[in-house]
């Protein structure tokens, strides 16, 4: 018998239709290494504890019990939490899914990412049992990325660059949030990124929101996003403008 391959995880979601296509069973892991000032889900940042432990089988057979619901494009989305942080899980997971011939998604903000070994061999063969990646450019700035999430995004560009390098399909996913990256200048920035990128199937612009505050509150943390409002319609159209978001529409034929 194989030794179980266990991960730690958040939560499950059986009906998401946000991340991914079509709709999908979301795992959420446990352990994050960024702050995202505007993260609604802070409970999931410890490493190593909170969350449950479950092994590769019980997450499959949990998801297997929806698949009459998910159509031809769905599937199984592991979110996060930061899902790269469990490479050995996440491959394993999805080895065993693409087996049964199922659409495996994650959702990333690519922090993790380097070249160093062992994690670029792991990546690698990740990879190979991956269809899509969810990807979170949280600031095209790398000083106002670690103003935003405490640290920089050298690696996470990186990252977009050597999923472009192998042709794997991502829907990039960019959260607008006043007085920190919705701003033209960024925002042209980013869209200038983006279009070296010959990999991106979509673009969606996430307006930041405040749900999940009361997290912070709960969990004693100082909400440091306090009195910023979610941006207005205006500058949610005038993002989606700038980032020519109506050009990416691959996603449409897959």
């Amino acid at each position: 018998m194989t030794t179980p391959v266990i991960g730690r995880i958040h939560s499950t979601e059986n009906f998401g239709t946000v991340d991914g296509p079509g709709v999908r069973f979301i795992v959420f892991t446990q352990g994050c290494r960024m702050r995202c000032q505007f993260c609604h889900n802070p409970d999931t940042w410890k490493i190593g504890s909170g969350g449950r432990e479950v092994t590769t089988d019980e997450v499959l057979d949990e998801a297997i019990k929806y698949r009459s619901y998910w159509g031809e494009k769905g599937g199984i989305t592991v979110s996060g939490g930061e899902p790269l942080l469990q490479l050995e899980f996440l491959t394993d997971l999805f080895k065993k899914a693409k087996e049964k011939g199922i659409h495996t998604t994650i959702d990333t903000c690519g922090k993790p990412f380097t070249r160093e070994e062992p994690f670029f061999s792991q990546f690698q063969e990740l990879m190979n049992y991956t269809d899509l990646l969810l990807f979170d450019i949280k600031h095209i700035d790398n000083e106002q990325h670690k103003l935003l999430t405490s640290l920089g995004n050298e690696n996470i560009l990186e990252m977009a660059q050597y999923l472009s390098e192998i042709g794997k399909p991502v829907w990039i996913r960019h959260v607008l949030v006043p007085e920190r990256s919705d701003y033209d200048e960024y925002l042209v920035r980013l869209d200038t990124f983006i279009k070296t990128l010959k990999n991106v199937d979509k673009v969606e612009v996430l307006p930041y929101h405040t749900m999940g505050k009361y997290k912070w509150d709960e969990l004693g943390l100082e909400y440091p996003l306090q009195g910023i409002e979610p941006p207005t319609e205006d500058r949610v159209t005038n993002a989606k403008k700038l980032l020519h978001v109506a050009d990416y529409n691959g996603y449409m034929a897959r």
